[in-house]
């Protein structure tokens, strides 16, 4: 079943006015007709609802079942993450918004190699908050990701400080048993923060400042992962953990 996503103007609590590019989507890419099922997520509930009519911009879906699933994690997890080249930063969008991430915060750390230009960040961030609305649609989401715009590493940490929880891995962590500590901290409802490091890694320094703000280090193996492999596997062992504990 087709996913798509409304707000406030295209609702009237019986049905969803559906217009603009998923009109279009709907009518004549899924040639989807009257009495077709669909669901539509507004203010992070799904409903179930029928294709009631169409005409030449609108599409009318009738709720015939309010609430009808629930696909978000019972926490809320914020990937920081270090600016990565090409576009492996709609990847890890990608990705992580299959997982249930929360918020996607882009950090330009020290060793990050892309740097992007001041006139270009609102475009970037555009291009990147489209790649979570089609993934969320693609994944069943109740809800879209918000990709923040771009921000440097003391900002993050600020953001970071709000959190109930927050984890750094970091390659020189020692052994799984901090990261089993740490995934114990994460219970209903609580926020997690996780800090991703670019091509490069971390700076000594900025792992100083990570822990000097409560950030606890983490090991995600013996193994070195890119930081696309880190993201993707950070944010899938915390969704994993909150799956099977709640």
């Amino acid at each position: 079943m087709f996913n798509f996503f409304a707000d406030k103007s295209q609702f009237n609590n019986e049905s969803y006015f559906i217009s603009g590019s998923d009109y279009n989507h709907i009518v004549n890419v899924l040639r989807m007709h009257i009495g077709d099922k669909l669901l539509v997520s507004f203010s992070g509930k799904s409903d179930l609802c029928e294709i009631e009519s169409t005409d030449n911009e609108t599409v009318v879906a009738k709720i015939i079942e309010k609430d009808f699933q629930n696909t978000e994690l019972p926490v809320k997890i914020y990937l920081f993450q270090g600016l990565p080249k090409s576009d492996k930063m709609e990847l890890i969008i990608q990705k992580t918004t299959e997982l249930g991430i929360s918020d996607i915060i882009p950090v330009e750390m020290n060793r990050c190699v892309v740097k992007i230009e001041e006139k270009k960040k609102t475009a970037k961030q555009a291009r990147w908050q489209a790649v979570a609305e089609s993934a969320a649609k693609q994944s069943k989401r109740n809800y879209i990701p918000e990709i923040h715009s771009i921000v440097n590493y003391r900002q993050a940490l600020e953001i970071a400080n709000n959190l109930d929880v927050f984890l750094v891995p970091y390659e020189n962590e020692d052994g799984m048993a901090t990261t089993k500590d740490a995934l114990k901290q994460i219970t209903l409802g609580k926020s997690v923060g996780i800090f991703i490091g670019p091509e490069g890694g971390f700076d000594e320094n900025e792992i100083v400042l990570a822990k000097e703000n409560g950030g606890l280090t983490i090991s995600l193996g013996k193994r070195i992962l890119r930081t696309e492999t880190a993201a993707i596997t950070s944010v899938a062992m915390c969704m994993l953990h909150t799956e099977m504990n709640n």
